[in-house]
């Protein structure tokens, strides 16, 4: 099943994406001379609504509901195409043309931000790359040792007893002594399991906040560990659209001093440069599927996205080649501290949800 909930996270990524990108309905061309826009009924002067811009011609079939779905993952009105070379080869080029006010041809930064990211945790999904979701509780932990001591103990009750009926020095003789010793060892290991490894409860921390929603979801936590990491990796895509703010402050740090950069275009800077990483991680994913070295993805996956920033800082910003590498080091610096304020984030999330 998580392979259709996998196709499911992107159809719907390529469908909200679509939403926010902000398509005008969907159909062919056509009316007639005199024909009504049926979605504000002002008279029709072309192929397409002037007013609000929704197609003469909708469908009315089956097959429209396939071709919209398709349409909206795959197409964006075409608009995909023109963007994911540039993203890819010329960020900031994109970035600044996107700044700058041409915004037909390209597929707007959130949309594509969006699109990336669902597509990228479907296909980790699909891949089989995720935390593990079963992890068992301090109580099962705990009857589980119990269990294993109890086994072992009787197995080697049973051994001992069937060596005390053996022939002495017969090859059966040797055979128990051997497993007998085997059993000892391993019945020592577990008796020697740390106590704080099966303790039923109590903080994983050893002490208490004094917050008590706090305090609640650390001790479920401690109980439900597998459930603590299901809901950290649910909360890393439901809100990784928190990486764009946390981000934007960082980036004002790399211009303050020059008036004509504004917020908004580090907001694109960062969205865009925020779709390509999920990308790239896609590349990556699926490159390992196809059997690619462990050594070229790792290497990939740290050189790329350095070099990737470089050129899109550098082209956006127009910035002269020392100038991109300095503010691409610092950058890389405070990649770390978003880092950490984005998975102490997810982390309050899970606890206190």
């Amino acid at each position: 099943m998580g392979e259709f909930d996998a196709a499911g996270d992107i159809v719907t990524g390529g469908l909200v994406a679509r939403a926010i990108d902000g398509g005008h309905g969907a159909g062919h061309d056509g009316g007639g001379p005199g024909a009504l826009c049926l979605n504000c009924g002002t008279v029709l002067v072309g192929p397409h609504c002037h007013r609000c811009g929704q197609p003469a011609h909708v469908h009315r079939t089956i097959g429209a509901i396939w071709h919209e779905i398709l349409h909206g993952v795959v197409h964006f009105e075409g608009r995909l195409w023109n963007t994911l070379p540039l993203l890819v080869f010329r960020p900031g080029e994109l970035t600044r043309r996107y700044i700058h006010g041409e915004r037909a041809h390209f597929v707007s930064p959130m949309a594509m931000f969006l699109f990336a990211v669902f597509t990228m945790f479907a296909v980790l999904q699909i891949g089989g790359i995720s935390p593990p979701a079963e992890i068992g509780t301090q109580a099962q932990f705990r009857q589980g040792m119990e269990l294993a001591i109890k086994q072992s103990e009787t197995a080697l009750a049973e051994a001992r007893q069937a060596r005390s009926a053996a022939p002495p020095e017969s090859d059966k003789a040797r055979k128990l002594d051997a497993r007998i010793g085997e059993l000892e060892r391993s019945l020592a290991g577990l008796r020697n399991v740390p106590a704080t490894a099966m303790r039923p409860q109590g903080s994983m921390f050893g002490f208490k906040t004094g917050w008590n929603r706090l305090d609640h979801g650390i001790e479920k936590a401690e109980k439900n560990p597998g459930l603590a990491l299901y809901k950290l990796q649910t909360n890393s895509y439901k809100f990784s659209w928190a990486l764009i703010p946390l981000s934007i402050p960082f980036i004002w740090l790399l211009f303050a001093w020059k008036r004509q950069y504004r917020g908004y275009d580090h907001a694109v800077f960062v969205t865009y440069s925020l779709a390509f990483v999920s990308l790239l991680f896609i590349a990556i994913t699926i490159a390992g599927g196809l059997g690619v070295g462990s050594d070229w993805l790792g290497l990939a996956a740290m050189l790329v996205p350095p070099v990737h920033i470089f050129f899109q800082m550098k082209g956006a910003y127009r910035l002269r080649w020392w100038s991109a590498l300095l503010r691409t080091l610092v950058l890389l610096w405070f990649i770390t501290i978003i880092a950490v304020l984005f998975a102490l984030l997810l982390l309050g999330l899970g606890l206190l949800g």
